[in-house]
């Protein structure tokens, strides 16, 4: 049928008659391979080899592409691994009432050991228990025990060698902003989590979830907050996050029980009361109270509070999964036969920075308290990813594979390398003669036969569709192309999901500390296109606290104009001077600023990874592209000379963390004047007099290097680049070394090796 198609001939030494072909003609008009005894390999086998290698070239080349080949630190234990139930952490929250929490970040609570300037959300992690020398793989259900002015966190933490929940304990002597990790508490041979502590006739007591062992305990403290003993079995039921509350005069006990038939997980609660905390219990007389949707929020999420004498229930959302979110409800009925609650607004801003936020997926546990100062603290966990991600992105990773290996079949049957798609020798069949006696043995015989016609039926699909798709027409050729070309986006999709983790582009702490920064840039209205998609892919940066826009020239837009997810400013100048990029500031409400100009596209790990390193070095000028001055006379030249030769000692501002309090003062003082009109002169080296300013008030380092994983100047394509002709600008800014160094000193006199850092960031 068709063209006839070229034969490939397997021959002896003697014998060099062998046609050859194209790897084009092969895959253009197919081939036949006629197979001898002599013939080492069979055409099947080329194919399959040849395509593994093409894909595999694929997937090195996709992962080269979208994975920073950057490594990430980790912290000094073993803690901290990926784990399907997640990547849970723990964040603390303010407010003038329990309905108006607010992140840590926005009260402006700075800590200059940690550089967090502002301190960031999540301010304990299972690093903060790793390094402390039990390996976590995360922290959850976080409950405050508050003794004056000293916070206890009570906590679940996962142990990354047991698999097995343990009751956690760290300090705080600073409203929350900082933690010390005190040790576990509460370590069983089941699994605990949720651990409720509460006071009762002086005593403090635990209630933590040990539905693994089928029982509801109490522990009582005896050298709190971490020796404690078992009090009593409070209910001998397997019930999980369970509280104690006063009300009415009455102890209430609130909790799910999973283990009944026809229960439904997640959307089940149960209340029991009694005259004390510690029982004896009694059933609610409309038990259970639910068994509804899990996404109704019936499993309690935290600890209940009181607010203007009204009691108020916390429970999860496990819709979307588990643990999505909290929901709050007020309790306006309790009784020993009766229970009616409505739901209220939490005041709980949802993430809207996807899996780069620190809860962005998920958010389960609240429990907020009034302290005596009559503010309210609330510590909530969340976690970034949702349950059961690792082996979700396995599956599909997994099954995209699974496809482009069906893929490589059919392609191999279109071009004729594959005769057939199950070889019938794989389906045994049986010659010999009927045996009434044997009927099991002729039960397999008749199964072996409907197997080999099933392999029959299935292997004439292979003439069926060399002669329904033939590749020696337009049609053909085109329906080949198509296939490969779903085959690439496949393999690019499973390499992702099982290679390229969670996707989240976390910020890096330091010091156990996380925060924020402000991202400034200069722009004008010819470059607005280039500035939308600035601030929608910047916005959503994990330390981004606010964008803000140095208006230079005409007419300004409106914030609603941009698509993003933290705060823009708009900052109106008013004259058009590169002067203005430095120019004090007091809004700023964070100490470091990313100055980076607005056709300047890179990853927001890249900008998280500069962020880090600027934070361990505060002083200096922290950026992505580098510079060595030097020469007789001074001349600037690009990056490529400076690794020519080893070594930088000038970093460009236009994509740089620098601290907005001295970078600001040092371009604003009267010494800077000189340098200021000479910018203005030249419309051009403002970056260079920071730098020169750096150098002149510092004996030290004054610049590092983080090399981005890749970086895309945007302004190629919008044909609005500033400095057209390089010749000139360089030209430009040597003139400006000169005069620079008349005023300030020579910048050349120091040189920075790359690959300085132990990270290898910036090789």
């Amino acid at each position: 049928m068709g063209a006839p198609t070229p034969v490939v001939v397997c021959s002896s030494g003697a014998d060099n008659n062998t046609e050859t072909m194209s790897f084009f003609s092969f895959f253009k008009r197919g081939f036949k391979w006629r197979s001898h005894s002599h013939c080492l390999l069979s055409s099947a086998f080329v194919f399959f080899v040849t395509s593994f290698l093409a894909f595999c070239c694929v997937a090195s080349l996709y992962s080269w592409l979208a994975f920073s080949p950057y490594r990430r630190p980790g912290p000094a234990s073993l803690g901290c691994r990926e784990d399907g139930e997640g990547s849970w952490s723990i964040g603390v929250f303010y407010g003038d009432s329990p309905f108006s929490l607010r992140p840590i970040e926005s009260e402006g609570v700075w800590k200059d050991e940690t550089a967090a300037w502002p301190v960031a959300n999540p301010v304990f992690t299972c690093a903060s228990v790793s390094d402390a020398g039990v390996p976590s793989n995360f922290v959850a259900d976080p409950f405050l025990y508050v003794q004056e002015d000293t916070l206890f966190l009570f906590y679940e933490t996962k142990n990354s060698v047991t698999l097995q929940g343990d009751i956690g304990v760290a300090k705080s002597v600073d409203k929350g902003a900082t933690w010390q990790q005190l040790g576990i508490a509460l370590d069983e041979d089941w699994h605990l989590s949720y651990p409720y502590v509460f006071n009762y006739n002086n005593q403090i007591y635990m209630m933590p979830e040990s539905s693994g062992k089928g029982e509801l305990r109490v522990y009582r403290a005896i050298k709190f907050p971490l020796k404690w003993t078992l009090e009593k079995v409070m209910l001998k039921k397997p019930l999980v996050d369970s509280f104690v509350v006063h009300h009415d005069g009455n102890y209430w006990l609130f909790g799910s029980d999973h283990s009944g038939f026809g229960t439904k997980k997640n959307g089940q609660l149960e209340i029991w009361y009694s005259d004390s905390p510690l029982g004896p219990w009694k059933p609610h007389k409309k038990n259970p109270i639910y068994n509804i949707d899990k996404s109704f929020g019936a499993r309690n999420g935290g600890r209940p509070f009181l607010y203007n004498g009204n009691l108020y229930r916390v429970g999860q959302d496990c819709a979307e999964t588990y643990g999505r979110r909290i929901r709050v409800f007020k309790v306006e009925i309790l009784t020993k036969d009766e229970f009616k609650e409505v739901e209220v607004p939490s005041g709980v801003e949802e993430p809207e920075k996807g899996r780069n936020a620190w809860n962005g997926a998920r958010y389960h546990h609240l429990d907020v308290q009034k302290l005596s100062s009559g503010g309210w603290i609330g510590v909530m966990d969340g976690d970034r990813v949702p349950s059961g991600d690792s082996m979700h992105r396995f599956i599909l990773g997994s099954a995209a594979i699974a496809v482009v290996v069906a893929i490589i079949l059919f392609v191999g049957i279109l071009v004729g390398a594959v005769k057939s798609i199950i070889p019938l020798t794989w389906c045994t069949h049986n010659l010999g003669k009927r045996r009434d006696a044997f009927p099991a043995l002729e039960r397999s015989h008749l199964l072996s036969s409907k197997l080999r016609r099933f392999c029959a039926r299935l292997n004439r699909a292979s003439p069926f569709l060399r002669g329904h798709i033939k590749l020696s027409t337009c049609a053909g050729r085109l329906v080949l192309a198509l296939i490969l070309i779903f085959g690439v986006a496949l393999i690019c999709i499973g390499v992702k999901y099982i290679y390229g983790g969670s996707g989240a582009e976390e910020a890096y702490p330091w010091k156990g500390h996380y925060s924020q920064f402000t991202m400034l840039t200069m722009t004008y209205d010819a470059r607005l296109w280039n500035l939308k998609m600035y601030i929608k892919h910047y916005s959503r940066c994990s330390s981004v606290k606010e964008i803000v826009v140095v208006w230079n020239k005409g007419q300004p837009p409106n914030t609603s104009d941009f698509d993003s997810v933290v705060p823009v400013r708009i900052r109106v100048e008013k004259r058009n001077s590169l002067n203005n990029r430095f120019t004090k500031d007091p809004l700023i409400k964070t100490r470091a600023v990313l100055e980076l100009d607005d056709d300047i596209m890179m990853t927001c790990d890249d900008v998280e990874r500069g962020f880090r390193v600027w934070r361990e070095h505060p002083d200096r000028i922290v950026g992505f592209y580098p510079r060595l001055i030097d020469g007789r006379p001074l001349k600037y030249r690009d990056e490529k000379y400076a690794r020519s030769r080893g070594g930088y000692n000038m970093i460009l501002t236009g994509a740089a963390f620098i601290d907005s309090m001295m970078a600001f003062e040092r371009y604003s003082s009267e010494e800077a004047k000189f340098g200021r009109d000479l910018v203005d002169q030249y419309f051009n080296c403002e970056d260079v007099l920071l730098n020169f300013l750096y150098v002149n008030a510092s004996s030290s380092r004054t610049v590092d290097y983080v090399r981005p994983a890749w970086a895309i100047d945007m302004s190629k394509f919008s044909g609005v680049a500033i400095s057209r002709n390089t010749q000139e600008h360089y030209r430009v800014r040597s003139k400006c070394l000169l005069k620079f160094t008349e005023m300030y000193g020579n910048l050349a006199n120091q040189k920075w090796k790359f690959d300085g850092h132990n990270n290898g960031w910036d090789v």
